[in-house]
């Protein structure tokens, strides 16, 4: 959570954007400009996002389009679809929430192994029920995964659909983080259930390591062979996210990881982070000319 800057919108739609959820270093790897937003009434406090810059405006709608639409558990709900052609934004009740990027440095270093697969566990749940419905999330980085005190949710749907078509080479293109987009998505190729798992084996590397694109031996012990096997550069050799789930969690019951109703287990660090974010959102006060 930071201040606004001066080319931030302070009006989208009926909101007053108070903060901006992403740091302004990690700009370029987050598929959204994401707000923590308020309505003019006081009452209501949201999550807006809007398209990056740059990108397609109409695309993006489509897809925030297509994710108002789902109802998988484990996703980010875009609630609310409003604007215009030329500046389109959703918005989502708010509940205090971090992006993994911020997560780590919360915690100030990866995170420990259990942390790692039971967060591993919830994502590879979500997946699998996604992608059993023909639901492709396209888009999953350390960025647009948003942890909560239950679980993660999945934001940033379809980025790598709305920031660069089928056909051209979407490596190096802002507000795609490369080292969680799959060689063949990199490439220009179509977004599959394939390439969701080789983000998230980026992400487990990210949370365990710091990085999406860690050396093998940087990477916990424990953890290696599922990390590798989602990382492979052959898609058909990436496990289905059922089999991770088994592996990241053996034993556990399906349906039991998504986040929910119970509280996931988080480090103390992250607790107070989010703890933090709550309090400081709940004392920023409207500006005086919208009150």
């Amino acid at each position: 959570m930071e201040g606004l800057r001066q080319d931030d919108p302070t009006r989208i739609g009926e909101y007053t954007a108070l903060a901006r959820l992403d740091a302004a270093a990690e700009a370029h790897l987050v598929p959204e400009r994401r707000y923590l937003a308020r309505g003019t009434d006081g009452a209501r406090t949201v999550l807006v996002s809007l398209p990056p810059q740059g990108a397609d405006p109409g695309r993006w709608a489509a897809e925030a389009r297509s994710a108002g639409g789902l109802t998988q558990p484990g996703f980010w709900p875009a609630a609310q679809l409003g604007g215009n052609p030329a500046f389109p934004w959703y918005a989502s009740p708010y509940r205090p929430l971090l992006p993994l990027t911020a997560v780590l440095a919360a915690h100030g270093g990866p995170l420990p192994e259990a942390t790692v697969r039971a967060v591993g566990a919830a994502l590879a749940e979500t997946l699998a029920s996604a992608h059993v419905l023909a639901v492709v999330h396209g888009g999953i980085c350390p960025a647009s995964v948003l942890l909560t005190a239950y679980g993660p949710l999945l934001g940033c749907y379809g980025a790598a659909r709305c920031l660069g078509p089928d056909g051209a080479p979407r490596s190096g293109l802002p507000g795609l983080d490369s080292g969680s987009l799959a060689p063949e998505v990199a490439a220009g190729g179509p977004v599959t259930p394939a390439g969701d798992v080789y983000a998230l084996g980026a992400v487990l590397a990210f949370l365990s390591t710091g990085y999406t694109v860690p050396e093998r031996d940087e990477i916990p012990a424990g953890l290696r062979r599922p990390v590798a096997a989602c990382l492979s550069r052959d898609p058909a050799a990436r496990p289905a996210p059922a089999r991770l789930l088994a592996e990241l969690a053996p034993g556990a019951a399906y349906g039991s990881h998504t986040a929910g109703t119970e509280p996931l287990s988080l480090p103390g660090r992250v607790v107070a982070a989010l703890a933090d974010q709550s309090v400081r959102l709940l004392a920023t006060e409207l500006p005086a000319e919208v009150r």
